[in-house]
């Protein structure tokens, strides 16, 4: 190979495997830094559209998670003022029970009966007042509620139920309860009993929607799992393959320069000749 000064070919050669080296380091560096194996599309463009499809699903479905939630959060609050009705209930029968037995007198059964309107009430007011944001949820009011719980569009991605559930004093029947006689006292006692078989109906409604949304986020859970390790595998960067990455980078820069700069000194060896 003749000597020539215009156009060094070993230094064009040595500055080409350079900038490949560069490159490398350049990617390896950003990867590491970023946590990303694709820091640009260019390095899987396949990788990066799935990637980002899988990004996409796993945000709804951790959305979806918290709608689930939420929704069981409703469901509760509901369980939750029925259980106190409930208890209200039960101690209406205990009064009923106690009011119709000739061991105390009328005196008594007024006092009696005192305690079951203040107890009639509150269980009204619970009924009136339990809510879950701006929906009343006990009093008969409530309207069909859609729960989103999917990461995609369609009505299989959704659970409708209805918070159409009435407690009131009135609907159990126990608003026109009267302890202030034996008689009154046991047809009280008939009254409660229905109408704990009511609130049995409906606490076993929302045990049932509560059951099912706790199958769901289950089912959640998993999905998301899988989800983030499937776009891991694809998006995650490798940090014992691009450690290695820039150990080979660095030490082939080095030599790359090293030669670039031996290259770099032939057209003085032709001069030389001329001189």
């Amino acid at each position: 190979m003749g000597l020539r000064i215009q156009t060094n070919l070993p230094s064009i050669s040595a500055q080409r495997v350079l900038g490949i080296q560069q490159r490398r380091l350049e990617h390896s560096t950003q990867a590491l830094a970023s946590g990303s194996r694709i820091v640009k599309a260019a390095d899987d463009a396949a990788g990066l559209a799935i990637s980002e499809s899988l990004k996409g699903q796993i945000r709804g479905i951790a959305m979806a998670r918290n709608n689930a939630f939420n929704a069981g959060s409703a469901i509760q609050v509901s369980e939750g003022g029925l259980n106190e009705i409930n208890n209200i209930m039960i101690r209406l029968r205990e009064l009923g029970v106690q009011a119709a037995s000739d061991n105390i007198g009328e005196e008594e059964r007024k006092f009696l009966n005192e305690e079951s309107k203040q107890l009639i009430e509150e269980a009204d007011r619970i009924a009136m007042t339990t809510r879950f944001g701006d929906k009343r949820l006990l009093d008969g009011s409530g309207e069909d509620m859609t729960f989103h719980v999917g990461a995609f569009a369609g009505e299989e991605n959704t659970i409708t139920y209805s918070l159409s559930t009435n407690a009131t004093a009135s609907e159990l029947g126990i608003d026109g309860i009267d302890l202030t006689d034996k008689d009154g006292a046991r047809d009280s006692l008939q009254a409660v009993d229905d109408g704990l078989r009511q609130l049995g109906i409906m606490r076993a409604n929302f045990g049932s929607i509560q059951s099912r949304l706790d199958a769901t986020t289950s089912n959640l859970d998993i999905q998301y799992e899988n989800l983030s390790a499937a776009n891991s595998r694809i998006r995650d960067v490798d940090v014992a393959k691009e450690t290695a990455e820039i150990a080979s980078a660095s030490v082939l820069q080095q030599a790359a320069v090293s030669v670039l700069a031996q290259a770099n000194t032939f057209p003085g060896v032709a001069m030389k000749l001329i001189g």
